[in-house]
């Protein structure tokens, strides 16, 4: 619980994604005092109130000097918000604050994956991939599941195999061809590093197309996946910065903007 003078002045970030809720509480001096990370699930409705319920619980609940704004997906969906912003102003403001005010950022999010290029803090130009294109967390999360393995074996898988071309486009075609695959009886590691590089080249292409140039930040859910990193590092050629705090990049812009409102 945030207590004191602190307390009198709040800013609590929401970003509903398609996959994960991000919540985030900062002080009047821009630290972070509270994240929380929960399943979106079927409602971002529901979704809101267990962000609220979170909240309350922390004693940090909205009022006063406490001010909220809602981005992500789900943004809307927040009765109790101040105000709403997009997404991809959040992300954007988010990254500056966490990596710094120029350079290139990369969100892979459940749904989307958007490149942000920033300039002296601010969104300059951005980009993003189709929805069901096979660029996204929720590609991994599905192919993970179809090869009967956690997103964190299929990594570990991937680094000891030989990758395997995936070319389709569409999550559904490439699970198709995941099936196929398993059906011609491919090394499971192989079609795990035919998956990790599909993605990783899918995401370099996207930041190509943005004319994005480094310095390179990874937010979003494959933050804490080092061979994505790597990958991703390797055909973009340059390091890719990351850090556990990235996940809540939306939030934290949406924090931010909260201050803003005094």
């Amino acid at each position: 619980m945030v207590s004191g003078e602190r307390f009198l002045r709040l800013g609590i970030g929401l970003d509903i994604g398609s996959t994960a809720t991000k919540l985030v509480v900062l002080g009047a001096d821009g630290a972070l005092e509270h994240t929380d990370l929960m399943p979106t699930g079927f409602s971002s409705v529901d979704a809101a109130a267990r962000a609220l319920a979170a909240l309350e619980a922390a004693g940090l609940a909205p009022g006063g000097g406490a001010r909220v704004v809602a981005t992500g997906y789900g943004r809307v969906a927040v009765p109790y918000a101040d105000k709403v912003v997009t997404e991809i102003t959040c992300h954007g403001r988010g990254a500056a604050h966490l990596f710094g005010p120029g350079g290139t950022v990369i969100d892979v999010g459940g749904q989307d994956t958007k490149v942000i290029r920033l300039r002296s803090g601010r969104v300059a130009k951005f980009a993003m991939n189709d929805k069901c294109a096979a660029g996204t967390g929720r590609f991994l999360e599905v192919m993970a599941d179809r090869l009967g393995v956690s997103q964190e074996e299929l990594s570990a898988l991937a680094r000891t195999g030989e990758p395997t071309r995936i070319s389709s486009m569409c999550t559904v075609f490439a699970e198709s061809e995941v099936i196929s695959l398993v059906g011609r009886g491919e090394p499971r590691e192989n079609i795990a590093s035919g998956v990790v590089e599909s993605v990783a080249a899918r995401v370099a292409t996207l930041v190509a197309s943005a004319g994005g140039t480094a310095p390179y930040y990874l937010t979003g859910g494959l933050c804490d996946n080092g061979y994505v990193v790597e990958r991703l590092a390797a055909l973009l050629g340059a390091p890719v910065t990351t850090r556990p705090e990235a996940r809540y990049a939306g939030a934290i812009g949406a924090a931010l903007a909260a201050l803003d409102l005094g």
